[in-house]
């Protein structure tokens, strides 16, 4: 028996008379629902999940709403890396602001049920989630009906939040013109914003520059394809191909999605338009540039502002698909979307401290180098121009392929010291520990060098 109450988006199942359990229903939950959904995951699962607003509401009024999945929620572990999902930026995108809504149902379940591979991902991973970053354009989308392609992909001050981040890439390539480049952690070279962020942006810079993410993904709709940066062409002229110095880390991280997507690394799948081949034929993957030039984008943000890897993901060529098409594309979306929160463990990840006193040294700069071999006598000595920086606690992640790299931490007043380590990316493992005991440099020396 099933008493729908369709205004809080669940179907209630009488299992006995005196059990009720709360089973997700498949439909297009309005802003009160998604909260209400939200807050009954939390209530089946509370020692693993909380539920929070970001700092700002939307324009018209609604809280920027988050699950959270760890072990300790609330709190960031040493050595943990953090994973985000957002949807629903533009408005009338709507299939990704579903799926994370059952996402967060489905995490919960597997979890009581004792799914030891979810469980296992839980405890190592901190997952936030979140289904509505634009959640005034979803109702105004769906109050049109929502199968127009323009109404709801603005916010209600008519900004494409996609184009309201800082132009980060723009700064990077100027730079780089001038040979001046540095190439992360952007914004402190920015004196002043050229316009005022929407709130909604606001809201979500704050979270990125405050939350040690290593990787996360933006999910879309209009295409079938995952999407990596850089997103803005070098040439402003033309949608050229821009490559970001970590495109194999990129391309292993969008792959890792296709490849489990049954429709999107398919060569046979059409592209939206029909009126060429799809991304399939590629891998179901591609670089943003050479799709088409974004500026101002969040994807190519979190990348040069911060320690995050972040993708893009087109769910599929009908931006709002219809209620009876979601539980499918939950099944063709499921494997894929866990599977990419594995990948915040492949590389390397450790502590840098104080080789005396041992306290953690908080924006440690780790340089990282490829001296994979290529054959008997020749090796690789490529120097990735993409530095990240430990945390508030001195860890840090460093998300690498398969190969063997050199991995140096600096700080001003300590001598640097180099590793050289072999990284093999186990399947669905955490990423092996590379730790950095820095010593003082009140007396002069060179840099160490250790084999890990």
């Amino acid at each position: 028996m099933c008493l729908a109450l369709v205004t809080l988006g669940f179907c209630i199942v009488l299992i006995s008379p005196k059990v009720v359990q709360a089973a997700f229903q498949f439909k297009h939950h309005n802003n009160e629902e998604l909260a209400t959904i939200l807050e009954d995951v939390h209530s089946r699962c509370p020692n693993i999940t909380k539920v929070y607003a970001l700092s700002e509401n939307s324009v018209a009024g609604n809280p920027l709403l988050l699950i959270e999945f760890s072990g300790e929620p609330g709190y960031h572990e040493l050595l943990e890396p953090e994973f985000k999902y957002i949807a629903n930026m533009h408005g009338n995108e709507v299939l990704g602001r579903e799926l994370l809504l059952k996402m967060a149902d489905y995490l919960c379940e597997q979890y009581m049920a004792g799914n030891e591979s979810i469980r296992s991902l839980i405890h190592v991973t901190r997952i936030h989630l979140m289904p509505s970053m634009n959640p005034d354009g979803w109702e105004m989308a769906t109050a049109a009906g929502g199968d127009n392609y323009l109404i709801g992909r603005a916010n209600n001050n008519s900004v494409d939040l996609n184009r309201d981040f800082p132009d980060l890439d723009r700064l990077l390539y100027s730079e780089e013109e001038e040979r001046t480049v540095r190439n992360n952690h952007l914004m402190d070279q920015i004196r002043h914003l050229d316009h005022p962020p929407q709130p909604e942006t606001l809201a979500v810079m704050r979270m990125i520059m405050e939350q040690p993410f290593v990787a996360s993904a933006n999910l879309h709709g209009g295409d079938l394809v995952a999407n990596y940066p850089y997103d803005e062409s070098r040439d402003k002229d033309g949608s050229i191909e821009s490559l970001s110095p970590d495109d194999d880390t990129f391309r292993h991280l969008a792959l890792s999605y296709s490849k489990l997507h049954p429709r999107m690394s398919d060569p046979n799948q059409p592209s939206c338009d029909d009126t060429s081949s799809g991304f399939g034929k590629q891998g179901g993957i591609t670089n943003g540039a050479a799709w088409y030039s974004v500026e101002g984008g969040m994807q190519d943000f979190n990348y040069l502002s911060s320690n995050d890897f972040e993708i893009t993901l087109e769910l599929g060529c009908e931006k709002y698909p219809k209620t009876e098409r979601l539980a499918q594309e939950w099944e063709d979306n499921k494997d894929a979307l866990i599977n990419l929160i594995w990948q915040s463990h492949i590389g390397v990840k450790g502590e840098v401290k104080d080789a005396v006193t041992g306290r953690p040294l908080v924006n440690a700069i780790i340089t990282t180098r490829n001296v994979t071999r290529i054959n008997e006598t020749h090796a690789r000595k490529d120097l990735i121009k993409h530095d990240i920086t430990s945390a508030q606690g001195g860890d840090y992640w460093r998300l690498l392929t398969k190969g063997e790299y050199e991995i140096t931490a600096s700080v001003r007043n300590y001598l640097p010291l180099t590793k050289r380590v072999l990284v093999t990316n186990p399947h669905h493992e955490p990423a092996f520990i590379v730790n950095f005991e820095l010593q003082s440099a009140t007396n002069q020396g060179q840099r160490t060098w250790v084999n890990s």
